[in-house]
């Protein structure tokens, strides 16, 4: 069987995407291990119920810097990246599933990756790269895109 190279391009490159979208790093391979029996009983942070305009605009700006490559744009699921995933990220606008889940819950997927909550492996923990701050902004984000309370 002949492969052109035109398809031998794209299969290289849609293999790429994958692996390193999926791929662990060897500086962050800590942050995406499930917490530790240490960090399991620590207690999170509640999320703040305040918030200032310029507080959601940077906010928004940040979902849209980490999250909106997988999560989209509107946080419907169906960012850029998406399509190579295993697992669809979450629709962050459907409040079926999101409502169900604590502030806490979301934080934490959010700070150590979805394996440790045990969902997706494919979602990141920004642990290291977002402050608390900015993940307890985004967390109150997430709310606002589901329009919906925490459990």
């Amino acid at each position: 069987m002949v492969v052109s190279r035109k398809h031998f391009l794209i299969g290289t490159i849609l293999s790429t995407l994958i692996v390193t979208g999926c791929g662990q790093d060897k500086k962050t391979t800590t942050a995406n291990k499930p917490p530790t029996q240490q960090q399991a009983t620590e207690v999170i942070p509640q999320t703040p119920q305040h918030e200032s305009a310029q507080v959601t605009n940077e906010t928004r700006q940040t979902y849209q810097w980490y999250c909106a490559q997988c999560h989209g744009v509107k946080g419907k699921g169906n960012g850029i990246n998406a399509k190579f995933l295993t697992v669809p990220p979450r629709n962050h606008t459907k409040a079926e599933y999101l409502e169900t889940r604590t502030d806490e819950q979301l934080y934490e997927a959010i700070k150590f990756g979805g394996l440790s909550v045990g969902r997706a492996p494919c979602m990141p923990a920004w642990g290291h790269t977002l402050d608390e701050g900015t993940i307890h902004s985004l967390v109150r984000y997430i709310r606002e895109l589901c329009q919906c309370e925490a459990l």
